[in-house]
């Protein structure tokens, strides 16, 4: 059984952050589940262009609003927008390039990912995690 406590990954190598994001990874893939989890935690008036093209998402908000916008094959945005707020859960099932923005508040958000994240990923230049090597 793999039992962890949010307040043992803050400050740790496992708390990675960007400029409008902060992300605590709780399961990994060296845990063996097959997926990642994270709390994420995306700051009040930012915008984040994000494509995970080696990955799929899942996020419930948890607390905050925020909204995603998707973006076209060339990351321009579309006009497309989603209401997220507690209780909303968004999956990006076809490697979606979108937008990410937190509203009225910080929004904070459970995520999963397959394949699951090493730990220490940051957004590349595209808005894209690297993809594990097995």
């Amino acid at each position: 059984m793999i039992v962890r406590n949010i307040k043992e990954i803050i400050n740790s190598k496992y708390d990675v952050s960007g400029e409008n994001w902060s992300s605590r990874r709780l399961l990994l893939h060296k845990d063996g589940m097959g997926f990642s989890m994270t709390e994420t935690i995306i700051k009040k008036g930012t915008e984040t262009y994000i494509w995970y093209k080696n990955h799929f998402e899942a996020c419930y908000c948890i607390e905050g609003e925020g909204e995603v916008e998707i973006a076209d094959k060339d990351g321009n945005k579309t006009g497309e927008i989603y209401k997220i707020y507690p209780g909303i859960l968004y999956a990006l099932d076809k490697h979606d390039k979108h937008y990410l923005r937190a509203t009225s508040s910080d929004m904070r958000l459970v995520c999963t990912f397959n394949p699951p994240l090493t730990g220490e990923e940051i957004h590349d230049e595209e808005g894209t995690y690297p993809a594990i090597a097995e």
